[in-house]
């Protein structure tokens, strides 16, 4: 097939490219910049919150991924506003072009809690852009993933950036709500095979999937496992969730600082699935790679 992944020069976008090149498909990574990309894979310069910068290069494609998208867990610049430029307008903009362009398939990266009426921008912004795929006339797979960690992710370094943020040059390390906000992470590789799959097999045409790791973890197991790795010691303190709103509401005035309320309200819930949808491509979630493999502490 002949497949266009935009933001294909990403985390998950360069490790999706390398398996649909490894799988003998032609594969073009759309990218805001001039890039690096995997060997084999051609690029095409374009930015989604511009219809006309896609839609050349979206037309004749077999299938197009979208896997543009901003962090939940950081401010993103220009504010949350962000979230329904990019997520939804992005969404749209591929959508139509790849309905104008005779494209057939199209799998969209959306996020567990995908909801338009939802608590924060993130959230938001993602469920209405699953509203648009849904309404289209293409042959749709939305994945609702848990946090994707892995070489190059961020899920690992951002537990070491709120140490620095909320603790910085003393050892106690105070966690919104005593870092209870739950996760499900799973690793890259083991999720990226999931998304060559509903490329490749009509079965998952018209599906949603929410896709998770083989365990939960708290935000506080997370802490203590990515310290381990490190053999650095450090001593979790609860920081009541009532003194984080107003903490990451005030210093989400200051420029630059890279968290805001919409961050406190997402971790007042979990990033979990109610049925692990791994099972609909075949894999045990037993057989996953927990965040304690990759990081080399089990």
């Amino acid at each position: 097939m002949d497949i266009l992944v935009a933001g294909g020069t990403g985390f998950i976008g360069s490790y999706l490219c390398r398996a649909l090149v490894e799988g003998g498909h032609d594969v073009t990574a759309l990218a805001r910049s001039d890039s690096e990309t995997p060997e084999g894979v051609d690029l095409v310069v374009g930015n989604v919150t511009e219809y006309d910068s896609v839609a050349g290069a979206v037309a004749g494609r077999d299938a197009v991924v979208n896997l543009v998208a901003l962090s939940p867990l950081f401010e993103p610049k220009g504010g949350n506003a962000m979230h329904d430029r990019i997520h939804r307008g992005g969404t749209e903009n591929l959508v139509n072009a790849a309905e104008a362009g005779d494209v057939k398939g199209f799998v969209q990266l959306s996020a567990l809690g995908a909801d338009p009426v939802g608590e924060t921008a993130y959230i938001r912004a993602k469920g209405q852009a699953e509203e648009i795929v849904r309404e289209s006339d293409l042959d749709w797979t939305i994945f609702r993933p848990s946090v994707v960690f892995g070489e190059g992710g961020e899920f690992v370094s951002f537990t070491k950036r709120l140490k620095r943020m909320f603790a910085p040059g003393v050892p106690l390390y105070p966690l919104p709500g005593g870092g209870k906000t739950r996760f499900q992470p799973i690793h890259v590789e083991d999720f990226v095979p999931m998304l060559v799959a509903a490329l490749e097999d009509d079965e998952h045409v018209g599906e949603t999937y929410e896709i998770g790791g083989p365990e939960t973890l708290t935000l506080r197991q997370v802490t203590d496992l990515v310290y381990e790795a490190e053999r650095k010691g450090v001593t979790i303190v609860s920081l009541p969730m009532p003194l984080a709103k107003i903490g990451l509401s005030v210093l989400g005035a200051i420029p630059g600082f890279p968290m805001g309320p919409d961050q406190y309200r997402s971790l007042q819930f979990d990033n979990t699935t109610a049925d692990n949808d791994v099972v609909a491509f075949d894999v045990d979630p037993e057989e996953l790679t927990t965040l304690a493999e990759y990081l080399g502490v089990q």
